[in-house]
């Protein structure tokens, strides 16, 4: 390796030094949602007018949606957590894959570009390596749409046929509720000829906030939020100024286990409760006192004692969470099993818990988790986002200082964690390799 690749290496891998057993105290603050902002920017696509969102995370995914959508034409103007959107203009169908592959949201644009152009060219998608996310109920749903499609060479193509390029209403029923499918589905339907319904849809907040932000720009669509969406579609969408990102609830719950793991009083805020009511009983089944309010939740943990989680889609226990709720349990009184149903890649983190102390045995897609007396520090790498903030959480825990690398993953899903988190006391400093 050369002396200047040397240099641009050391650039390219960051990582985090924090120090452990710091107790922490005050307000921790949630940004929007990462998963709700992304797929609401693809919507930006189906109409002609302006779309401003607020409350929008400054992460890494967001500003690389900003670039697929400027490369289809799109006029984008980031201000603070304000995005604001101009498709009036579109220019292609066909995002880039050099943008695309990175990045597994983007694929969702190929429902708008559908609805919007009657044709899309879309890479199959990348991002974090925790499974197999196949896109199968997209293409089926599509296809009951009437849309023309095929797959080579790792790029799906899409069109309708007629002049009119004008999808039709039909009757979906998904295999499983993917929350990608409904979304793509969602946006594709609200511009077809007729009525749409989506059975087994997806119920996580993520697939109401875009059926929102949808219906203020004049879709008509019923039942989201339920297993069965009704869309009837319309000839135009219009645009809506100052839609506010609901709270990110992933980062809102790894701030809650952050109080949990140090064993400190914490306040969260913006909340919604009702988006975490899986994770909020299984914090206080561990033994943590929660204050919920209108703006937000205290958590009181109190001697934290060891609970078994499944991961399920929402309402259940959020695959998301899996990780960071593994790495509390590394710390807790007794034998826990987490047992993960939604990917099968994704306890890749169990070996670096284990590097920390951790005692933890996996058979198949379940851990079973003995809870230690003591985390000590080591040089860890998160293998995907929610890994990365295990990591995180349990060096905050860790007697020691501890090394997290990996966080190109982190920044794509925690928006400044390393400020917000030594804002109430802890110690992280992002340093280059």
């Amino acid at each position: 390796m050369t002396a200047t690749s040397a240099v641009s290496q050391e650039i390219l891998n960051p990582h985090l030094c924090i120090e452990g057993r710091r107790r922490l105290q005050g307000v921790l603050k949630v940004s929007g949602a990462k998963n709700s902002a992304l797929v609401l920017m693809t919507a930006g696509l189906l109409t002609d007018e302006t779309v401003e969102l607020t409350n929008v995370p400054n992460l890494t995914d967001i500003s690389g949606m900003g670039r697929i959508l400027s490369a289809l034409g799109v006029e984008v103007h980031h201000s603070g957590d304000s995005v604001v959107l101009n498709a009036a203009n579109l220019t292609s169908h066909e995002p880039p894959y050099e943008l695309v592959n990175s990045l597994r949201a983007s694929f969702f644009c190929i429902g708008s570009l559908l609805g919007r152009l009657g044709q899309a060219r879309v890479p199959l998608p990348g991002g974090c390596r925790i499974g197999a996310r196949p896109v199968v109920e997209h293409i089926r749903g599509l296809k009951a749409l009437g849309a023309l499609v095929s797959v080579e060479h790792g790029i799906v193509t899409a069109s309708v046929k007629g002049s009119r390029k004008r999808l039709t209403g039909a009757p979906i029923v998904l295999d499983c509720p993917s929350v990608g499918a409904t979304e793509t589905l969602l946006m594709a339907a609200v511009l077809a000829d007729g009525t749409t319904t989506i059975e087994n849809a997806a119920q996580e907040p993520e697939v109401q906030d875009l059926a929102n932000l949808l219906s203020q720009m004049g879709a008509d669509i019923s039942g989201a939020g339920g297993p069965v969406i009704t869309i009837q579609g319309v000839e135009r969408l219009h645009g809506v100024r100052n839609y506010p990102v609901i709270p990110d609830r992933i980062e809102a719950g790894t701030f809650l286990l952050a109080a949990a793991i140090t064993r400190s009083p914490i306040r969260v805020e913006p909340v919604t409760p009702e988006h975490l009511s899986a994770v909020l009983q299984k914090l206080r089944d561990c033994g943590c006192q929660l204050e919920i309010d209108h703006r937000g939740i205290s958590i009181t943990p109190g001697d934290i004692q060891a609970v078994d989680i499944t991961t399920q889609p929402f309402p259940g226990f959020p695959t998301d969470l899996q990780a960071p709720f593994m790495a509390l349990m590394t710390t807790a009184k007794g034998t826990s099993v987490i047992s993960e149903k939604i990917y099968e890649n994704r306890l890749q983190h169990v070996a670096e818990l284990q590097r920390m102390g951790a005692s933890i045995r996996v058979e198949g897609s379940t851990a079973i988790v003995e809870g230690v007396s003591q985390l000590s520090s080591a040089p860890v790498t998160g293998s995907d986002l929610r890994a990365a903030a295990a990591m995180v959480l349990a060096g905050l825990a860790a007697n020691g200082t501890t090394k997290v690398s990996g966080l190109k993953h982190l920044d794509r899903g925690y928006d400044n964690v390393e400020e917000k988190l030594n804002a109430v006391g802890a110690n992280l400093k992002r340093q280059q390799s």
